[in-house]
Parts: structure tokens; sequence; C-alpha cells
């Protein structure tokens, strides 16, 4: 297992790991919190999100489909696809500086900080986590220090991209203090108490 050297990133990519690794048989089709994607294709979209990452770092291959358009089909196990993406991710990180000023990412500003765009990549795949969790049933990968430690990244991040990569921050959401992950899920447009259907 590559690890980046940076510990959010690290903590982020193994809640994505163990969650998609815990995903039963029968859940890769199951809908998520990601209204127009099933677990499959949330997979696709997070491992493709890491490798974006890492070929903006190092210019290497970047995913080899739209991550904002997953096919919904895997060609083989799912750590096949999510393992390479996140060992791209971490090797590139690897080779970031903290304090770098420029750093560059795959969505805009397209340049951030170091620690905000490690912070972005954890992002990513710590939230991505939590809908895999919710949709197949497991226990929230987000826990309150790793949900406060990814907001400033959120806040830093979240206003460009707003109607493409996140939804409208939802109103009423419980405060950052109370329900760190709650609420940086809310800020995200996610709702925290989402469940499949008739559970």
């Amino acid at each position: 297992m590559t690890v980046s050297k940076w510990d959010l990133l690290d903590q982020a990519h193994e809640a994505l790991r163990a969650t998609v690794a815990a995903v039963p048989a029968h859940g890769w089709d199951l809908p998520t919190p990601c209204d127009q994607w099933n677990v499959t294709q949330v997979l696709q979209h997070a491992a493709g999100d890491q490798l974006a990452y890492a070929s903006r770092l190092t210019g290497g291959p970047g995913p080899a489909e739209d991550p904002f358009a997953p096919s919904g089909a895997l060609s083989g196990a799912p750590a096949q696809l999510l393992e390479p993406a996140l060992a791209a991710a971490a090797e590139a990180f690897a080779g970031v500086v903290p304090g770098t000023a420029e750093v560059a990412v795959p969505l805009p500003p397209f340049t951030v900080s170091a620690e905000t765009a490690v912070g972005a990549a954890a992002l990513d795949a710590a939230v991505h986590a939590w809908d895999i969790a919710v949709a197949t049933g497991q226990p929230s990968p987000l826990p309150a220090d790793l949900a406060r430690a990814l907001r400033p990244a959120a806040e830093a991040l979240a206003e460009p991209l707003r109607g493409f990569a996140y939804g409208p921050a939802l109103p009423g959401g419980p405060s950052p203090e109370a329900d760190p992950a709650g609420s940086l899920l809310a800020y995200l447009g996610r709702d925290p108490g989402w469940a499949p259907s008739g559970v």
C-alpha cells in the first residue's frame, strides 16, 4: 500500500479502501446519495478523481473515462480499479512539499496551496467513502476528527464547484461543533441523514 506521507490524505484513502472492500456482493447496483449514480458509479468516479489529481501533479495518465460520466460497468474486481488510483495519488502527493504556494489540481481554481490540494483530494475520497457506506448499510467512515480536518478544504473549494461537483449547501444543518461530519456533508449539499428508500 502506497502512502502519501500526508496523514489527512492517507486517512481518507484508507476510509475509501475499507468501505469499498466491505461492499456486499449485491451492493454494487444500489442507489447512493449521488442522485444519478449507483455504488459502482460512485466507485468509478472516486477512483477517476484520484487519478485526475495524480495526473495534474505528475503529467502521468489520467482516468480512462470521464469521472463525471461513469459507465457503471467494471471490467474486474473493484480493488483492481481503486488500488492503482489510490497508489498513483499517494505517490504524486508524496512529492508535494508542505507550504508550497501553488500546487496543480484538476478543478477550479486549478492551483492552490499544498495543504488545500491535499485536503481537496482527501475530501473527495472521504465523502465518496461516506456515499458508498450509507448506500450499503455500513457505519460512517467519516469520524469527527477527519470531518474537522477536511472542513478548510471544503470551504476553500466548494463554492466554485456548486452545481457541478457539489450541490447547494443544505440549510439548517447541524453545527460544525455539535456534528462535524453532518455539518460538512450538509455544507457540500448532502443530506447527513440520507438512507436508501424503504430503509
